[in-house]
């Protein structure tokens, strides 16, 4: 099992945000891309994945509980911070530092 299948600590710690071509029915959308009604709009050129930027961050697509069992709800359609973040990431110890987690 991937270690983050277990941990979700980097979707409940950060903002993410990406380009509305990442949206489903985008140009740039992988699988069937991010649905609309689970990002708020920033800017006309920005969306953010709702929960993202509340006070205790939780991401609307992650579904389990953080450092016991967890995945993406919309794994193949993620968008592009969600698929360039991984575990060589400094920012990943941080977000697991954050949550309670030990250091990979």
């Amino acid at each position: 099992m991937n270690v983050c299948q277990t941990c979700g600590a980097c979707c409940a710690s950060f903002r993410v945000d990406f380009h509305p071509a990442e949206l489903a029915g985008g140009a740039f959308a992988w699988g069937a891309g991010v649905p609309r009604e689970m990002t708020v709009p920033v800017t006309p050129a920005i969306v953010r994945m709702a929960g993202t930027d509340a006070t205790e961050p939780r991401c609307v697509g992650l579904a389990g509980e953080i450092g016991k069992i967890v995945n993406c709800t919309i794994y193949d359609g993620r968008p592009s911070p969600c698929r360039e973040f991984d575990t060589e990431h400094s920012a990943c110890n941080r977000a697991r530092q954050r949550c309670g987690l030990a250091p990979l």
